[in-house]
């Protein structure tokens, strides 16, 4: 087939010279064809089929960075990536898994990670719904922090790159994993153990950050069960929820269950999720590395950088946060125990002060 590389070994599948530079030249004739299309001499699904998918699931994505782009310059709101990030990763997925069962190609193992991709996606969206990200004006906290102290053209040029097309480009090298084990099946077709291990692992770490969320904001709205909804009752009703204390209620950050042993359980998951996806497809081909690791190795990069950024908010916003920072790692835990506040010092008060203080007086007396 055309669309897909001639290969003779497994270990091929993970190899750019025979996998990815054969094909670059339809990502160059891709406007030509589509141009063909809207003029009625070749149709969208032959040309679909007839072209690599990971060639064109790439363009997809340049085309939606267009898209983020225009939207967030006319409506001056940059978090118009955000609100697609739960949903693109699982629609590069299923376009691979589409074009495997148009082209006639087997599609087991695609069809795998496209379950668990589906479940992340329904997570993740509802997390993001119900924290008011899909509201109209809503955006990033962040980037109004960002704008504050950057100049206004530098921004624009962020925007113009990062914000709009490299993270677009970003979701779509999650999902690019899933074009190694489109090969592979060339010639393992059917799931193996294996495959129903990295499967459990995956839809256990999307089962790891839904505990992470329920312990941070329960799903019931305007309940006393979560700490949110315990920090919103005590700000209402000055009264301390069941199952909390006035001092954890005053900290302002959660520190029970997963987030006694990590800063960021969800993020920590998160990652661990598209470093696995990789993983099964350097298993898949029977390789220790390939070029597809660019994907999840950004993604690592980009929340050292984004939650850096937060904690150095949230450690201004809550003076115990410095506390819980060094007891705490930012995402693989560093102890066995959960996170316990530190005593209470006693301020002391040095024989200098006291004598400064009692000078003051006698001087207020004076006068």
């Amino acid at each position: 087939m055309v669309a897909l590389p001639a290969l003779s070994a497994l270990e091929e599948c993970v190899d750019f010279s025979k996998t990815v530079e054969p094909f670059l030249p339809q990502l160059y004739s891709l406007p030509e064809n589509l141009g063909q299309v809207l003029a009625g001499r070749q149709s969208l699904s032959a040309l679909y089929v007839e072209t690599n998918p990971l060639i064109s699931g790439f363009a997809i994505s340049i085309f939606l960075g267009a898209v983020f782009l225009v939207a967030a310059e006319v409506n001056r709101n940059y978090s118009q990536v955000d609100r697609f990030w739960s949903l693109l990763p699982t629609f590069y997925i299923a376009h691979f898994d589409l074009w495997a069962r148009l082209a006639g190609v087997p599609s087991k193992r695609v069809d795998a990670a496209l379950l668990f991709s589906t479940i992340w996606s329904i997570r993740l969206t509802f997390n993001y719904w119900r924290k008011g990200g899909y509201n109209i004006g809503s955006e990033d906290y962040r980037w109004e922090i960002i704008r504050q102290y950057v100049p206004k053209f530098v921004f624009h040029v962020f925007n113009w790159t990062f914000i709009s097309f490299i993270q677009s480009i970003l979701l779509y090298a999650l999902a690019v994993p899933v074009y190694t084990l489109l090969l592979s099946t060339q010639f393992e077709p059917n799931l193996t153990s294996a495959d129903f291990a990295y499967l459990a692992v995956e839809l256990g770490l999307v089962l790891t950050e839904w505990f992470a969320d329920q312990q941070q904001w329960d799903c019931i709205a305007n309940t006393t069960s979560d700490y949110h909804g315990a920090k919103d009752h005590f700000k209402a009703h000055g009264k301390v929820a069941q199952g909390y204390t006035q001092k954890e209620i005053e900290r302002g950050f959660i520190t029970r269950g997963l987030w006694g042993y990590s800063r960021h359980p969800n993020f920590a998951a998160e990652q661990s999720i598209w470093f696995f996806l990789y993983q099964w497809s350097c298993f898949a081909s029977r390789s220790l590395y390939s070029w597809t690791a660019a994907g999840p190795s950004f993604l690592v990069m980009l929340f050292q950088g984004s939650t850096w950024l937060t904690e150095l908010i949230t450690s201004g916003k809550y003076p115990d946060y410095r506390d819980y920072q060094s007891k705490v790692g930012m995402f693989v835990p560093t102890s066995l125990s959960p996170y316990k506040t530190s005593a209470a010092q006693p301020k002391v008060i040095r024989t200098s002060e006291l004598a400064k203080k009692l000078e003051q007086k006698q001087k207020q007396k004076q006068k």
